[in-house]
């Protein structure tokens, strides 16, 4: 539930997975490397939580909502 991968050219197939699979980042054609905090800009000790939100207090709409990322390329990987 935090990264998966899909490799394949059927953009169809891609779609499926990308908004079927329950996780925080789904990627097509894209190496999972690229799935830590740094390389979402969010700073390499932010992570990406996969536990559920439980509210506590006094709470508005960014505290109950999570988000999830779709990435694609054309096979990117990290040197």
């Amino acid at each position: 539930m935090h990264t998966d991968a899909i490799i394949t050219k059927n953009f169809k197939s891609a779609k499926k997975f990308l908004n079927g699979v329950n996780s925080s980042i789904a990627m097509h054609n894209t190496s999972t490397q690229f799935s830590d905090g740094g390389e979402f800009g969010f700073g390499g000790e932010v992570g990406i939580s996969t536990n559920t939100l439980p509210p506590r207090g006094p709470v508005g709409l960014s505290q109950l909502v999570s988000y999830k990322y779709h990435v694609s390329s054309n096979g990117k990987i990290r040197k």
